[in-house]
């Protein structure tokens, strides 16, 4: 082959690629947005038992065609504190379980096409027709649903290129494989290293699956080479978990750890009987490693398949046993690192803009996200108090110096979720992800408002101690009892933002209910005060304006539990 040549191969196998590739990610785009939130609700009520969460992981990864989805769901919901690192695992694990449906499915449909174009391009065709009936329905689950068929019958047809493509390399690569391929022992380590790489650069391992099933139906690799890359493959993989953990805390960086440690002990163990299992598969499939023989070649793809299911099926239900030990590992990879609160800095954990391909599954990032907001503004207000009780100067501004910091962390955060939801909804988003990005967008709203009327209280402090305006017995204690009351109302609110299906507006409502009757009572009593001059303009300014403030404060944590049940309308008393 001249150059000329081989560059019009490239592009061709370029293209092929890009075809297949662009046909997973609306097949799985669709599947997520088809049944996205049911999928979250599905990982959310994961149990303790290492069985729960592998059938949990299969059915999800089966039911969307994406077990970098689960995986990046797992890993947020570890993260989160929504799921155990122990489930976690057992959900990662049955990702590897759930992702051999795609396989099948290209074995099955995608390399039984031959080289009959008639017959190769109508199922494909059929499948578009019916994808029509879906799409131009006005319900969105089925538009989404039409989505994954049209994407299925791309895939069909990207396989097919990629078959017309391939056998035209076959002079220089099957060459080049079959120099590799008579190291014995030695060529088997090193076609793992290779699968492994090939899936990284592809940054999906149904592409990778298509390759080999490809190569084998080419009659380019032997067995046992095939094995090999399957092997790699399944480390590759791992990969995408890595890149996502950087963005979370310790027990979602453990979980991507841990889906590497179970993958490479997977493939040791298969090396340790390597032999009988490829001798074993041949035998029931009644191959041999005759590669010019017809019979091979075709019924290689589906003797890969087995394997691939094999191994990912067997290695998880010997590894499931040892699940209390991979935590260990992965702990002591990843150590619990000592944070000083009075220094913990901006960083988002959980939010990754390019974490997930649909708005259905990056919010329950922005969920978790949002979790993690709700915590810092209930810490900010655990440090007024001490305002009211410091001594020392030093003290008095240390503890102004964290509220101001959170005060810019709770900006940040803010703004930084707005991005990313806005973002989001400008994206091909359903009814039900619409309306949810809208409620997040009023939540971290009121959530940072909040923040700044935290701040408002802890400046009217401030003035007041510079000014050396000092409250008797009676007026602090009001004022400690007004603060129980909007604790207890933000404690309401934080348990709210865990489940926006199930809101306890009535408690909310009588949160807020209290804090307004005791407002109402204090500023009775403050007038009557000022009247019979109990206390002077300086000492009332002061304490008018902080029973108001935390009155206001009680407003916006009411307006969050009333965004998350946005269908109830608030009665004005």
């Amino acid at each position: 082959m001249n150059v000329g040549d081989i560059t019009f191969v490239i592009l061709n196998l370029a293209g092929a690629l890009a075809i297949f590739l662009f046909a997973m990610k609306l097949m799985s785009e669709g599947l997520q947005k088809f049944a996205g939130s049911k999928m979250r609700h599905l990982l959310s009520k994961i149990t303790s038992k290492p069985l729960s969460g592998i059938l949990t992981g299969a059915a999800v990864t089966a039911a969307i065609q994406s077990s970098t989805a689960t995986t990046v769901m797992a890993v947020g919901f570890a993260g989160a504190g929504l799921l155990t690192l122990s489930g976690a695992i057992a959900v990662v694990m049955g990702a590897n379980i759930g992702t051999t449906l795609t396989a099948w499915i290209i074995a099955l449909f995608g390399m039984g096409g031959g080289n009959d174009n008639g017959i190769a391009f109508s199922l494909p065709m059929l499948l578009a027709t019916i994808s029509l009936f879906f799409i131009f329905s006005k319900k969105d689950k089925m538009q989404s649903l039409g989505q994954a068929i049209v994407g299925l019958a791309l895939l069909l047809v990207g396989i097919e290129l990629l078959s017309g493509v391939i056998p035209a390399l076959s002079d220089n690569v099957v060459h080049t494989i079959s120099t590799w391929s008579h190291w014995g022992f030695w060529s088997v380590l090193l076609f793992i290293v290779v699968g492994a790489l090939l899936t990284i650069i592809l940054q999906t391992s149904a592409a990778m699956t298509a390759v080999i099933l490809l190569m084998a139906s080419q009659g380019w690799i032997e067995f046992p080479i095939a094995l090999a890359l399957v092997m790699g493959q399944n480390l590759g993989t791992t990969l995408t978990a890595q890149v996502v953990a950087v963005t979370t805390g310790p027990t979602g960086k453990r979980t991507a750890r841990a889906h590497l440690v179970f993958n490479m002990a997977g493939v040791i163990l298969c090396l340790l009987f390597f032999v009988p299992i490829c001798n074993g598969i041949m035998s029931v499939t009644g191959i041999t490693d005759d590669l010019s023989d017809p019979f091979n070649k075709e019924r290689y793809p589906i003797a890969i398949t087995i394997f691939h299911t094999f191994f990912n099926v067997v290695t998880t239900i010997i590894l499931a046993f040892f699940i209390p030990q991979i935590v260990k590992i992965v702990e002591w990879m990843v150590p619990d690192k000592k944070a000083d609160d009075g220094e913990e800095e901006f960083r988002l954990t959980y939010l990754e803009p390019n974490l997930l391909s649909t708005a259905e599954l990056n919010l329950q990032s922005a969920k978790s996200e949002i979790e993690v907001f709700s915590k810092r503004v209930l810490r900010m207000y655990t440090f007024l108090p001490g305002l009211r009780t410091a001594k020392r100067e030093e003290d008095f501004e240390a503890i102004m110096q964290r509220i101001a910091k959170y005060e810019d962390i709770t900006d940040r955060m803010e703004q930084e979720i707005a991005r990313f939801l806005t973002r989001l909804g400008s994206g091909d988003v359903s009814q039900h992800a619409s309306e949810r990005i809208s409620t997040m967008l009023r939540i971290i709203d009121n959530l940072e408002s909040i923040g700044d009327a935290i701040y408002q209280i802890a400046m009217t402090r401030k003035s007041k101690r510079e000014d050396a305006v000092h409250f008797d017995e009676s007026l602090n204690a009001n004022l400690s009892h007004m603060s129980e009351l909007v604790q207890h109302a933000l404690d309401i609110m934080d348990n709210n933002l865990k489940d926006y299906d199930h809101v306890d507006l009535d408690a909310a409502y009588a949160a807020e209910h209290d804090i307004n009757a005791y407002r109402d009572l204090l500023r009775s009593q403050h007038l009557d005060a000022l009247k019979l001059g109990i206390y002077d303009f300086a000492i009332g300014n002061a304490y008018s304006t902080l029973y108001a403030l935390y009155e206001k404060l009680g407003d916006y944590v009411i307006n969050v539990s009333e965004a998350i049940d946005s269908s109830r309308k608030r009665t004005e008393e």
